[in-house]
């Protein structure tokens, strides 16, 4: 038997969070077949197993964030751990409403199939729209059964397990069972709410209470919008009426989200770096006119018929020439050493934007790719990036980045340099303007297509000439592809 602790899958990380779970108990897996998908301040990444045989057991559950080091699954040579077997139970007397909790593997929550109306976990068939907890009192085998099954799936799944499946019950305190004959209808506090984890979460973040809400879901679950039915109209008690008419706590519909993973990476990255570096601004209005129409026709060639063509691509070529005539912008500072570090090739940045933050995957040696190769190389890196399956090797060792808000139809910004380099373009939407185009005779205004460039730049090694210089070079290949000749 074998425990799989979490590894330090990038440069020194020291943490991560357990996403999903690719496996669970009783599983047989393979050397290097995938088992978790985690987390960390860069990027997600799947981890595959050293190990061989039948998982016994996952220590973490999803959403939690621990050590690098830690123990996260058990894997065994030999079978599945044995659940503990469901004695025959007496079928209950006429009029009982006292399940019995045995007629479910607890050690086994997938059982369920996952479905709506499949039984749920732990609860036994369903025979009632609304059902009693065992007695406390008196063992019995159903009920020690019962008990010996949640302690296994605790200690297999951890105390998130009772979450695992489609749909789960809220908590509530358990309460003695009505002799059948004296049954009366069940107050909120006995019965079981069925909801789903999302809307247990919502109802959670919105302040309701699931056993006050009237479930309008299939066998009597409590969906999202009868949750939200239930603030926009709940139903008063004396003392509800009372605090009602207090002043309302506006910050009861709030939604927070815990710092982590790639944001908080992201997060201090920035800090560091606008604190650090001084930063230095400027920009530029480019007539990109004959850019688009190079586009155009790169779209139709033969040797672009599998890469997706846009302005970023000509854009990041630009700045691959223009970097061989200021190579501190290609640079790096080292404080510690008391250095400057010019790099040997461009490293070229592509910002990123994904759900779960910015990230900057960078194609190593981009000067040294053909268009063709350039384009599909900035394919593949943003197509991994909003996938969220970019590595951090592959972000790492970046020496100059391009954001491209125009995506976005925003003209222009301010953007702070990656850590580690020494500038950042920023690169504008692309709109039909008014422009005072130069003729032989004078100059007329025409329609033409035009946008923003915005360079910041490390103040430390690239001053206002080498700033303005490069600056001027990338724009004179966007108003003039040919002008690549020259570099």
């Amino acid at each position: 038997m074998s425990d799989f602790k979490l590894p330090d899958v990038g440069e020194g990380l020291t943490e991560a969070e357990i996403v999903t779970w690719k496996v669970k108990v009783g599983d047989v897996i393979k050397i290097n077949d995938i088992v978790v998908e985690i987390e960390t301040a860069k990027s997600l990444v799947e981890l595959p197993s050293p190990y061989a045989g039948t998982v016994q057991a996952l220590h973490v559950p999803e959403g939690e964030t621990v050590p690098v080091g830690t123990p996260i699954i058990t894997i065994g040579d030999g079978a599945a751990p044995a659940s503990a077997p469901a004695p025959e139970v007496p079928a209950p007397a006429a009029g009982s409403s006292t399940p019995s909790t045995a007629d479910i593997d607890m050690s086994n929550p997938a059982a369920t199939g996952g479905g709506e109306n499949q039984t749920l976990v732990g609860y036994g068939p369903r025979t009632a729209a609304v059902q009693r907890r065992p007695r406390r009192g008196g063992a019995s085998p159903s009920t020690e059964a019962g008990a010996a099954a949640r302690l296994q799936l605790q200690g297999a799944f951890g105390q998130g397990a009772r979450e695992s499946a489609d749909v789960v019950e809220a908590d509530e305190p358990a309460v003695p069972a009505t002799p059948a004959e004296h049954h009366e209808p069940a107050a909120p506090s006995d019965v079981r709410v069925l909801a789903k984890p999302p809307v247990r979460k919502l109802a959670k973040d919105l302040g309701v209470d699931l056993r006050t809400v009237t479930p309008t879901g299939p066998d009597g679950t409590v969906t999202r919008e009868d949750v939200h039915a239930a603030t926009s109209a709940p139903e008063l008690s004396g003392g509800d009426v009372a605090r009602a008419t207090q002043a309302p706590d506006r910050s009861s519909g709030d939604r927070r989200e815990p710092i982590k993973g790639v944001r908080k990476m992201m997060a201090q990255a920035m800090v560091d770096s606008a604190f650090t570096a001084p930063h230095v601004t400027e920009w530029m209005t480019v007539d990109v006119t004959r850019t688009m129409k190079l586009v155009e026709k790169l779209k139709a060639h033969r040797d672009f018929r599998d890469v997706k063509v846009s302005p970023l691509l000509v854009v990041a070529k630009a700045v691959c020439l223009a970097a061989r005539r200021t190579e501190e912008i290609n640079a790096t500072w080292d404080e510690a050493a008391g250095e400057v570090v010019f790099k040997s090739a461009v490293n070229l940045g592509i910002a990123a934007a994904t759900p779960r933050g910015l990230v900057v995957p960078n194609i190593k040696g981009a000067d040294q790719l053909s268009l063709p190769e350039l384009g599909g190389a900035i394919n593949a890196l943003t197509r991994t990036a909003r996938e969220g399956k970019t590595q951090p090797a592959e972000m790492s060792g970046g020496s100059f980045t391009i954001t491209n808000v125009g995506v976005f139809g925003v003209d222009a910004g301010t953007p702070i340099i990656n850590p580690g380099e020494s500038a950042i373009l920023c690169f504008g939407a692309v709109r039909p303007q008014p422009w005072v185009h130069p003729t032989k005779k004078g100059a007329k205004i025409k329609v033409r297509q035009i946008t923003t460039l915005a360079l910041s730049f490390d103040h430390r090694l690239v001053d206002g000439e080498k700033g303005s210089r490069f600056l001027a070079d990338v724009a004179a290949v966007l108003e003039d592809p040919s002008a690549a000749l020259l570099f």
